[in-house]
C-alpha cells in the first residue's frame, strides 16, 4: 500500500507542478496563488483534524510543520520563476533531483535496509533525473540561463532539506494530520508577510487555481506522510521524484516543447527503476 501511496503523491506533485508552469505563461501571481493554495489546505486539514480528533499540537510538531510549509513554499516560488527562465520538459526535472538529499539521509542517518537491487533502481531514477541538461545559448539567453540555473539552485535546497524533514517527522511519532496543519498555516503566514511586503492585490483567478491546488496538495502530502511511515523512505523519495515525468509530457502537449532523443532514455530507464525497487 505505501508504495501506491508514493505513486498516488507523484501524481498529485506532477499535476500541481503542471499547473504552476501553465499559471507562469498566463501571468498569474506566484506567491498569490501559492497564498490561496496554503489557505485552502490549512482550513481543510484544520477542518479534518479537529472533526477526527487526530490533532494534537506541540511546540515540536508546529516547528517542525511551519518548516516544511516554509521550504515548500519557498520551493514552488523558486521553481516557477525557473520556468520563466528554461523549458518545464527540463527544468522539472533537474529540480527533482533533490531525492538524493533525503535519500542519503534515510539510507546514512535513519539506517535504513535496502537491497542491492533496489540499490539499483534508486541509482537509475536518481541517474534519469540527473542526465538531462540543458545547454546555455550566447547573449541574452546565457543570462536567463545563469538566472535559471540559480533559480533550480534555490528549488533544489528547498526541497531536499523539506525532503528530510518529512523523514524526521515520521520517525518522532506526530500525527500527520498535525504536522499538515502546521506546514500549511507556517506558510501561510509566510507567504502572507511576502504578500504585504509586496502589497499585492488579490485577484479572483488566484483563489480560484489556488484552492484547486489545494485540494490536490492535500491528498497528495497525505499520501506523501504514509507513505514515509509505512513504506522505505530511500524508496519513497526517488518514486516520488518522478513526478517530473508528468511536467515533461504536459510540456510536449500543452506547451509544444519537444522531447529529445536523451529525455526518451531517460523515461524508460526511470520506468525500470521502478521495477526494480518493487522486485
Amino acid at each position: 500500500m505505501w508504495f501506491m501511496g508514493a505513486i498516488l503523491t507523484t501524481v498529485c506533485f506532477g499535476v500541481n507542478n503542471a499547473i504552476f508552469k501553465w499559471s507562469t505563461g498566463k501571468g498569474y501571481s506566484k506567491v498569490l496563488l501559492q497564498f490561496f493554495f496554503y489557505v485552502t489546505a490549512f482550513l481543510l486539514s484544520l477542518g479534518y483534524g479537529m472533526a477526527a480528533g487526530g490533532l494534537k499540537a506541540s511546540f515540536l510538531s508546529i516547528l517542525l510543520g511551519a518548516a516544511i510549509g516554509i521550504l515548500n513554499a519557498n520551493g514552488n516560488i523558486q521553481m516557477s520563476k525557473a520556468y520563466e527562465k528554461g523549458p518545464a520538459s527540463l527544468t522539472s526535472p533537474i529540480i527533482s533531483s533533490n531525492a538524493v538529499f533525503p535519500v542519503l539521509s534515510a539510507a546514512i542517518i535513519f539506517h535504513e535496509h535496502i537491497s542491492p537491487m533496489q540499490w539499483g533502481g534508486i541509482l537509475i531514477i536518481l541517474s534519469s533525473v540527473a542526465a538531462i541538461q540543458y545547454t546555455p545559448v550566447s547573449g541574452k539567453g546565457k543570462s536567463d540561463y545563469y538566472a535559471w540555473i540559480y533559480r533550480i539552485v534555490l528549488a533544489v535546497l528547498s526541497f531536499g532539506t523539506l525532503g528530510i524533514l518529512m523523514k524526521l517527522s515520521s520517525t518522532m511519532g506526530i500525527s500527520s494530520i498535525s504536522i499538515l496543519v502546521s506546514m500549511y498555516g507556517g506558510g501561510c503566514i509566510y507567504l502572507l508577510i511576502i504578500i504585504l511586503a509586496g502589497k499585492e492585490r488579490a485577484r479572483q483567478r488566484e483563489m480560484k487555481l489556488g484552492a484547486i491546488i489545494g485540494l490536490i496538495s492535500i491528498a497528495g502530502y497525505s499520501s506523501y506522510f504514509f507513505a514515509l511511515k509505512t513504506g522505505i523512505a530511500s524508496i519513497v523519495f526517488p518514486l516520488i521524484s518522478l513526478n517530473c515525468l508528468i511536467v515533461v509530457f504536459a510540456g510536449c502537449i500543452l506547451f509544444k516543447e519537444k522531447i529529445r532523443a536523451y529525455q526518451l532514455v531517460g523515461v524508460l530507464s526511470a520506468i525500470l527503476g521502478i521495477v526494480l525497487i518493487k522486485i
